[in-house]
């Protein structure tokens, strides 16, 4: 005859079998990638110095990101110390390092976005705020909405305790020096009654790109993008690219990746190259290092788009990707020492 448990001993059974161990957020990987602007980067015209110089501050910001979340931070938190670091540097063109308007003023943008909730938050042509990412947080988590730009940011930023400073912090000798370029150039095309529009994309690529941005992956599994840049060289009209833009330059869903772009922005604009990266992770199972390489080489190139993208999945996988001869970048995840690169090697 067979025998049959009772009820209460089923019950029994269960409450004497062991528990299975809950994951330890310890043991889950922990990844960050930072660019400081993709470009025409050639070895043969960097000094040593200078290239030391680059390299140097790439890994600053990389170890900073990275020991936050170490220390148990969240990725959000790592993406925003990262760009401090490189906002900070007058080496890339964003805060203290930000290209010149054609009016001779800087005008900054930066946008931050949580994989967890996408949250995001995003500032665009502003012009006495320190750290733009800083503000982007604020506007992201202290605010109902997700972009302010110009004199209204600001004013935000006042209410929220944030310091203003003057416009001419952001000077540097160098950036005059591209700007007086860029305009001699700008106005020669335009004296041979080349259109405004056609003397822009005439610009050598090194006055049309330049950004920094991080992505990271925290011990909860977490990610999160940010970009911040001083935009174009002689820019006119308010002009804003992609940086601050949710979707364009910057983008992130745990459920597919994070991204952080530089280049041409109106070309990021026109394709919507971060969601369109992330969608493909999503949608069409590519890695993050197929769609990336799909839209940076396959959409973007053929149309004349420059630049690249920093791409996370929360798996700790990583790609960075560019069609042009140089991206400044970094990159480190657990078990994985640091690398910091300039050139296409």
């Amino acid at each position: 005859m067979k025998k049959f448990l009772s009820l209460a001993g089923v019950l029994s059974l269960l409450a004497a079998a062991p528990a299975l161990a809950a994951p330890d957020s310890a043991d889950r990987p922990l990844a960050i990638a930072i660019h400081g602007g993709a470009g025409t980067i050639e070895k043969s015209k960097m000094t040593p110095e200078r290239e030391e110089a680059y390299r140097a501050k790439l890994r600053e910001a990389l170890d900073r990101g990275y020991g936050v979340l170490e220390q148990g931070g969240s990725s959000l938190d790592a993406v925003i110390a990262a760009i401090n670091i490189l906002e900070d540097s007058p080496l890339f063109n964003a805060g203290r390092g930000a290209v010149y308007t054609y009016d001779g003023t800087h005008e900054l943008d930066a946008s931050l976005m949580d994989g967890r909730t996408r949250a995001a938050g995003a500032v665009a042509g502003v012009k006495r705020v320190r750290n733009p990412i800083d503000l982007a947080r604020l506007v992201m988590e202290d605010s109902p909405f997700v972009m302010l730009a110009g004199e209204g940011a600001e004013e935000f930023a006042r209410s929220r305790g944030v310091e203003m400073v003057d416009n001419a912090l952001f000077d540097t000798d160098h950036r005059r020096e591209q700007l007086d370029k860029a305009k001699k150039k700008l106005q020669r095309e335009e004296a041979q009654e080349r259109d405004y529009q056609a003397a822009v994309e005439g610009l050598p690529v090194p006055f049309r790109t330049g950004t920094v941005g991080a992505v990271a992956l925290d011990r909860e599994g977490n990610i999160a993008a940010g970009t911040s840049t001083g935009g174009m060289t002689a820019k006119r009209y308010g002009r804003i690219g992609d940086s601050p833009v949710i979707g364009a330059g910057t983008f992130a869903d745990n459920n597919s990746c994070a991204v952080s772009a530089t280049g041409h922005g109106e070309y990021f604009i026109r394709y919507n190259v971060a969601a369109d990266i992330c969608a493909r992770v999503q949608y069409q199972g590519r890695s993050v290092n197929e769609a990336a390489g799909e839209v940076i080489n396959g959409v973007l190139k053929p149309v004349g788009g420059t630049g690249g993208v920093i791409v996370l999945d929360a798996a700790g996988n990583m790609a960075l990707v560019f069609n042009t001869k140089g991206m400044y970048r970094g990159s480190r995840s657990s078990g994985q020492p640091a690398r910091i690169a300039i050139f296409r090697e």
